[in-house]
């Protein structure tokens, strides 16, 4: 319904709008430790030159960089000195990742021309926090902020924000909102609400949910606290979430220490697209189970997630959506044996199948399921 009642875009050349991943520091307090961290970490330089080699590494477009990168949250042209933002811009365009700086909404309203200031900075987009509300006043805000930051060729990401109704048809350089019960409320986002955002939030356009914890656990063994950030739902359910869920600017949420040392789930999560040429629904119940398929270009991905059931859950995927005749290499991970109660276990396996055959696949209570399938 959005998409049908959202007006065309106003913006002719969208060459320049590049959806992607991003490391993002603040869920995961900009700690990043270990023997190849020999700075003090936190919201410095070094810490976020650290961030854009780790995204570099893996392909990530973006890395946020959130509150604390200027002085003060009133003040959007002075930058933080021991931050030092026109350095890791530079930096950044020399490892290919972008800059994405996090503002106050009153301040990008008392500070419109800001825009144009970050086009001459080189600043690739903005995370526009706290609005809160949903009244006419903040309905013009948004459309007024996208328009600013179109002409000056800067993406926007609403968080603390209301639900989409179509206005990044008619501005594409707006990416995703919040507008949803996320990865950043900690023992407050659980799969049993998070299974309904396929039906629901993620129906009406783009979701910020910040996925990504690589500390998993299950809710009743549930302890998190920055910069030991961790999720609810098992490490496959956390994989999946990336194909499941949508956005045009989708979160790495945890620390690059423990995506490095997470390596092979790493690998999968920053090869999964942002945007999608094609989506299939293969098993869904409201409330229970969402798993989908979705393709870009020759690559399929697909994502299973469930709530906390009773009992494990086990489903039969028809793959009749596949090219006949093609046989495909599957990498798929799963949950491990022992994820209903260890819920960082998970299986990673690889096999061959045929499009017409079809995959078992099993989810744990919380649990998750996710591959891709590659053309032989």
């Amino acid at each position: 319904m959005t998409l049908k009642l959202a007006p065309k875009s106003e913006i002719k050349d969208t060459s320049w709008i590049k959806p992607g991943q991003a490391s993002w520091e603040w869920w995961n307090g900009a700690t990043p430790y270990g023997p190849d961290v020999n700075f003090v970490s936190g919201y410095n330089l070094n810490t976020y030159k650290y961030y854009i080699d780790f995204a570099s590494k893996f392909g990530i477009k973006y890395i946020i960089m959130d509150e604390g990168w200027a002085k003060s949250t009133t003040d959007p042209y002075s930058p933080n000195p021991d931050v030092d933002v026109h350095e890791l811009i530079r930096y950044g365009k020399e490892k290919n990742v972008g800059i994405v700086l996090w503002l106050t909404w009153l301040t990008v309203d008392k500070n419109m021309e800001l825009f144009k200031t970050f086009k001459d900075w080189g600043i690739a987009g903005v995370k526009i926090d706290f609005m809160d509300r949903s009244d006419q006043v903040m309905v013009n805000y948004y459309e007024k902020v996208v328009k600013e930051a179109a002409k000056n060729q800067i993406f926007v990401d609403f968080h603390g924000a209301f639900k989409p109704s179509g206005l990044e048809y008619k501005y594409p350089n707006l990416l995703s909102y919040e507008g949803v019960r996320g990865m950043e409320q900690m023992d407050g986002c659980k799969p049993d609400n998070s299974v309904y955002f396929p039906f629901m939030r993620n129906a009406v356009g783009p979701m910020d949910y910040t996925p990504g914890a690589m500390i998993s656990m299950q809710p009743e063994v549930y302890r998190s606290e920055r910069p030991n950030s961790a999720s609810i739902g098992t490490r496959a359910y956390q994989m999946a979430l990336f194909v499941v869920f949508e956005s045009g600017l989708q979160m790495l949420a945890d620390n690059p220490t423990l995506y490095y040392r997470e390596k092979e789930c790493t690998e999968f999560i920053t090869s999964v697209p942002t945007t999608w040429d094609e989506t299939v629904a293969l098993e869904a119940k409201t409330g229970q189970y969402a798993i989908v398929a979705k393709r870009k270009g020759l690559k399929w991905f697909i994502g299973g997630i469930t709530n906390n059931a009773e009992k494990e859950r086990t489903f039969k995927l028809n793959l009749n959506f596949l090219k006949n005749g093609k046989s495909y290499k599957v990498t798929s991970f799963e949950d491990g044996i022992n994820a209903g109660y260890q819920a960082m276990d998970y299986r990673k396996k690889n096999f061959d199948i045929k499009s017409g055959e079809s995959i078992e696949i099993k989810m744990v209570r919380n649990g998750g399921w996710a591959a891709v399938l590659e053309e032989i």
